[in-house]
């Protein structure tokens, strides 16, 4: 029969038999609970063997001396021999080698066996000693076999089945000498109680060995977690006395503390460990929690052998709590840790990159601001000295241009590393990022000093660099502001840094500046530039002239440029060479673009001829990939045909080339627009984007065309090398600047298709263009018919002969080929006279008078002038003026 689940309260529900040790299935816990029961009989066996003896003896001595009147005492002797051979039998089984090696069960059984018979044996012996004639020596006798059965009984107690044999042989025995059937039955009633408190404790037992086994099987548990954690977590475990010395500490923190104790247990707490004193919640000690008995948790500490100066090779995380008995007193600490030397690394790792530059190992752009922050705190309410150096890579972009980014990032390094060379102790490098890096100089504003330091850091710079197998040469600009006079905070003073760098930069590169107020006040005014600009472009202050492009071949007009104007209500008019470059700065320029581009294509849909208009587009235009449908909504709603617009790009769009730029052109082309290349010669020029780029016309710079008529002048070349490569292209070309009448005929003869300048006047208003459509197919050009030499003015005294005939005249101007004269009466016959002009000092030049009108003339010199000579000094032409 099976019994209910137990309780805490109530006996496991196995059978009884498993209970009393004498079912065959048991389990591994039952049965070496079995086994310590016969292990505790075979101790206590041999006293109940003894004790069986001596009252054997005794009782088989006094039988003996009343074998006259009762005689042989046979009966007696095969009682003590049923009494010793179980007993010895029952030892032999519980102590013997072979006979151990059986079951529990199995040796339980010969026990119970065993336990039945020598009981049924004692009562037999105990009852024969009361036939005995009433004596001391019966008593005796009875006393022992009294003591031979409780010493029997209790060396039997711990195998519950042997105590029930045990009194179930009494039981039987009893009942077989007793004449009546009472005490029989009087003793079975008490054999009915002993069953029941056996089973009782047997059930008592087998909730014992339950409680045991999970209490094993938790403490194992918990033993192998603690374990795993130990050996494979970051945690352990720590134990110490009441005076704080460690009586336990896991394996992997004592072997880590091998190299400073052998042996950390038995040592004090604090001897073994010390703080980081630089951690949080650092304010009370170790010793100070160890003395109080106070519980402390997550304090961070290393080895006290490590030295204070060097990182500690292993760094933990501690906490503790005090342990308290049952009656309340103090019995030590107990306490867990974690492994915080990973963390900790990468605390470090983090800072690192919080705080410099990953590529070069200099401080970034957060560290620098933090150091800056710091230094110009002021000390005692001093605010301390202190210099900032900005500086930007002068060619670096062409570096990652031609060989590439890896080069640029190497090129980057060896900079760093010549800084750090350069500047040193004194002061602390850092790189913002690109190619821009700031030093720090504290306690540093000497100009002097600043100066040498600044031109060493150029030429350290500017020396060659071997990358990737190639020399490169680069260069650096460098701003300087200097603390409290450039500014007392971090913001103004890099502002004032940042604007220096920009004057070097616009100085030329390659240079240092100091800040200026002048500065300031240029920034301040392209900042008001940048909201004026803002304002007219929202409310219409913007407006286009448009300059004819004339035919070489047929003087027609075919097209004009759309120049955008700018007539401020205060400044007045403003040069776009002036605003452009704020717009592109700003972001404006694609705002601005966007209108001109507008603007012209709705005039250009108005004019009464179909010639094109060209518009400008800047490198940020053209570098926006939605600039192919701005384009087309352009031309949509003017209604303007893409072959009448011509966009005029400038080589700035190839700094960057790539696959975008290509694409770009391909998109354009695709609209059926016409593409010029403006300002060619002037950039960075490049004909290997020729062979790509699907350009229409090509645009000779005026700086090519200015001069080309004077003699010697070699523009000339050029001009006709470039429309020579146009023709083989077949582009057309544009000569730009064109000013004087005798320079349309060299343009022409040069192969210039077209001549835009102010030869054929400047920019117009787009009403005055509908005028000009309309009238003469032809244009006519206008402004001086005859290039000359640039003149000098100047007010001089020179001595003018015409044959024999001398007399003073004033110098109007001068250049090398002719000067201008008044002060001189000469009427329209005197042109082509030749005339001799002292230009030096008593020295004579021969010229002939090209014109002469209302008391002016103009000379022509029969050899070209060196202007350097008017510089002498004439100390005779003085005093003769003093005179």
């Amino acid at each position: 029969m099976s019994l209910p689940s137990p309780t805490p309260d109530q006996p496991p529900a196995v059978p009884v038999l498993r209970l009393l040790g004498l079912g065959s299935e048991q389990s591994d816990h039952e049965a070496q609970m079995h086994a310590g029961h016969l292990a505790h009989v075979r101790t206590i066996w041999p006293f109940a063997l003894a004790a069986q003896g001596i009252a054997s003896a005794v009782l088989l001595g006094a039988a003996l001396g009343d074998v006259a009147s009762n005689g042989a005492p046979v009966g007696i002797v095969v009682a003590i021999a049923a009494l010793l051979l179980p007993s010895l039998a029952v030892y032999a089984v519980l102590a013997a080698s072979r006979p151990r090696g059986w079951p529990p069960h199995v040796r339980t059984r010969c026990l119970v066996a065993s336990a039945t018979v020598t009981a049924a044996a004692l009562l037999w012996l105990l009852w024969a000693s009361t036939r005995l004639p009433i004596s001391p020596v019966q008593l005796g006798c009875f006393v022992g076999l009294a003591g031979a059965i409780g010493m029997t009984s209790i060396a039997l107690h711990p195998v519950r089945a042997a105590t029930l044999g045990f009194g179930a042989g009494l039981v039987l025995m009893l009942a077989l000498l007793s004449d009546s059937v009472l005490p029989a039955l009087v003793a079975l009633a008490f054999l009915v109680c002993l069953a029941v408190a056996t089973a009782r404790l047997a059930r008592l037992d087998g909730l014992a060995v339950q409680r045991r086994v999970s209490a094993a099987r938790e403490g194992s548990l918990a033993v192998k977690m603690i374990a795993e954690f130990e050996g494979h977590g970051t945690g352990w475990f720590w134990e110490a006395d009441r005076q704080g010395r460690i009586t336990y500490l896991s394996a992997k923190v004592a072997a880590a503390l091998a190299p400073h104790y052998r042996e950390p247990i038995g040592c004090l707490l604090t001897d073994v460990f010390r703080m980081d004193s630089a951690s949080p919640g650092t304010e009370r000690t170790l010793a100070f929690h160890i003395s109080s008995r106070t519980s402390f948790a997550d304090y961070t500490v290393c080895a006290t052998g490590s030295a204070d100066g060097a990182e500690p090779d292993r760094w933990w995380s501690i906490s503790g709590r005090p342990v308290i008995d049952d009656l309340g007193r103090f019995q030590g600490f107990i306490g867990s840790g974690s492994d915080l030397t990973e963390k900790r690394k990468s605390d470090a790792e983090i800072t690192r990159l919080a705080l410099f530059d990953g590529l070069t190992g200099l401080a970034n752009r957060q560290r620098m601001r933090q150091s800056l922050d710091k230094t110009l705190q002021p000390q005692g309410g001093v605010l301390r000295p202190a210099s900032l150096f900005l500086m930007d890579l002068d060619r670096f972009k062409a570096v990652n241009d031609t060989l590439g980014h890896q080069a640029g990032d190497a090129l980057l390094k060896q900079v760093a590393q010549r800084l750090e060379r350069g500047v040193g102790a004194v002061g602390l490098v850092g790189r913002l990022g690109g190619d821009e890096f700031k030093v720090l100089l504290p306690a540093i504003d000497h100009r002097d000093t600043l100066t040498t330091l600044a031109r060493e850091l150029i030429a350290s710079l500017s020396q060659p660099y071997f990358i990737a197998g190639a020399t490169v040469t680069i260069g650096c600009s460098i701003g300087i502001a200097i603390a409290p006079q450039h500014g007392d905070n971090a913001e103004e003073l890099v502002r004032n840094a940042d604007l220096a760098l920009y004057a070097a930069k616009a100085d030329g590169r390659g240079v240092h500046r100091f800040f200026s107020e002048e500065m300031l006040s240029g920034a301040k005014s392209r900042k008001a530039l940048e909201d004026d600009m803002r304002t007219a472009l929202a409310e219409g202050g913007f407006h286009l002239h448009y300059q004819p492009v004339v035919s070489t071949a047929t003087e027609a007009i075919t097209g004009y440029e759309a120049l955008l104007r700018w007539q401020h209500p205060v400044r007045g008019r403003i040069s776009p060479a002036d605003f452009i470059p704020v717009a592109e700065e700003c972001g404006l320029i694609e705002a601005l673009g966007e209108w001109v581009l507008r603007t012209a294509c709705d005039a250009a849909a108005r004019w009464p001829r179909a010639v094109r208009v060209a518009v400008n587009v800047s490198p940020i235009q053209f570098a926006n990939p939605a600039f192919p449908a701005i384009v087309t909504s352009a031309l949509a709603r003017s209604g303007l045909p893409a072959s009448r617009l011509e966009l005029e790009i400038t080589e700035g769009v190839f700094l960057d080339e790539s696959g975008a730029t290509d694409a770009m052109f391909r998109s354009l082309k695709a609209l059926g627009v016409r593409l010029a290349l403006d300002d060619f010669g002037t950039g960075y020029s490049s004909l290997g984007y020729l062979r790509t780029a699907p350009f229409d016309k090509i645009k000779i710079d005026q700086s090519f065309v200015r001069g080309a008529a004077q003699p010697g002048n070699r523009n000339a070349a050029i001009i006709r090398a470039i429309v020579t490569l146009a023709d083989t292209l077949d582009m057309e070309t544009t000569a730009e600047g064109v000013e004087i009448q005798d320079e349309i005929e060299l343009v022409r003869a040069l192969g210039c298709s077209h001549i835009q300048g102010f030869v054929y006047g400047a920019g117009i208003a787009d009403a005055d263009v509908v005028t000009q459509l309309g009238g003469a197919v032809q244009a006519a050009p206008v402004g001086h018919k005859v290039s000359r030499a640039p003149r000098t003015k100047m007010l001089r005294s020179a001595r003018l002969a015409v044959g024999r005939t001398q007399g003073d005249v004033r110098i109007r101007n001068i250049s090398a080929s002719g000067a201008m004269i008044d002060g001189v009466a000469i009427d329209d016959e005197a042109v082509g006279l030749d005339v001799l002009i002292e230009l030096v000092e008593n020295q004579m030049f021969a010229a002939r008078v090209a014109w002469a009108q209302d008391g002016k003339a103009g000379l022509h010199f029969a050899e070209s002038f060196n202007l350097d000579r008017l510089q002498q000094p004439q100390p005779g032409r003085i005093a003769r003026r003093a005179t």
